[in-house]
């Protein structure tokens, strides 16, 4: 069975105090729980990354992404971070193709496919993200533009290779709008990226890839989001923010 994982995407939010005061407090609250069975990963922006890495080795209760990378190995690309930068910090995990990196900034498949090149030449497990626009749902284009996604962005790699990365479906009409899919329409999404999964690389690692769930997720509604057959955790945004709510998402997690 896959372990659950829970991601906690903090976006460009806090200060530096209080990030510092967001990890203690979700230190504390960790601690005072027996067990948990989920996979736990805090992805600061890049400036808190070295706090956050301190502190997973101090406590190792969770691991540390982050929020991107670059698309080059090094040189002169000012204010760019690289993989083997992040790798050297101890990061282990990176979001790739977020829905504000393909919209904001522009993001095409071929820099998120670089991207994921990137981080798996260095050792960093992409969290690769799909997901389709409302205009998309609502005009039944949704399994069109996240296949699209998925085989633009992926499926270039070997079965090794794609064995190490973590896919995360976000519809971007519920990112921090209030809006959730159902249970199933998550469902059934999930269902359908494993089918491709499964058309290209077999059964096997169908079955063996980590996806989740992303889109205004909170306490109220991961329960019956997580139970959904195929999603296997979260990736969160604005509850990553608040210490109670981030640790009530893991253990729910961790009881389904």
């Amino acid at each position: 069975m896959r372990k659950k994982i829970v991601a906690g995407n903090w976006k460009m939010n806090l200060t530096f105090q209080e990030a510092d005061d967001l990890l203690g407090d979700l230190m504390d609250r960790l601690e005072e729980i027996d067990e948990l069975d989920t996979e736990i990963i805090i992805c600061p922006p890049f400036t808190y990354l070295e706090m956050a890495t301190d502190c997973c080795e101090e406590y190792q209760m969770f691991e540390v992404g982050a929020q991107n990378l670059s698309a080059f190995d090094q040189g002169a690309y000012t204010g760019e971070i690289s993989a083997a930068m992040l790798e050297s910090m101890g990061v282990t995990y990176c979001i790739i193709g977020h829905s504000e990196r393909r919209k904001y900034f522009e993001e095409d498949d071929k820099i998120l496919k670089a991207k994921v090149d990137q981080a798996l030449e260095n050792g960093i497990i992409p969290i690769f993200c799909v997901g389709e626009l409302l205009p998309e749902r609502e005009s039944e284009k949704h399994f069109e533009v996240v296949r699209r996604q998925v085989r633009h962005g992926l499926f270039h790699l070997d079965t090794n290779e794609f064995s190490k990365i973590i896919i995360a479906y976000e519809p971007v009409w519920a990112i921090g709008t209030g809006m959730n899919a159902t249970p199933e329409q998550a469902g059934e999404m999930h269902a359908y990226i494993r089918k491709l999964i499964d058309e290209r690389y077999g059964s096997e690692v169908a079955q063996a890839t980590m996806i989740l769930y992303g889109g205004s997720c909170n306490s109220k509604n991961v329960k019956d989001i997580f139970a959904q057959p195929g999603v296997d955790g979260g990736l969160i945004g604005g509850a990553s923010l608040k210490a109670d709510e981030f640790v009530s998402i893991c253990i729910q997690a961790s009881n389904i």
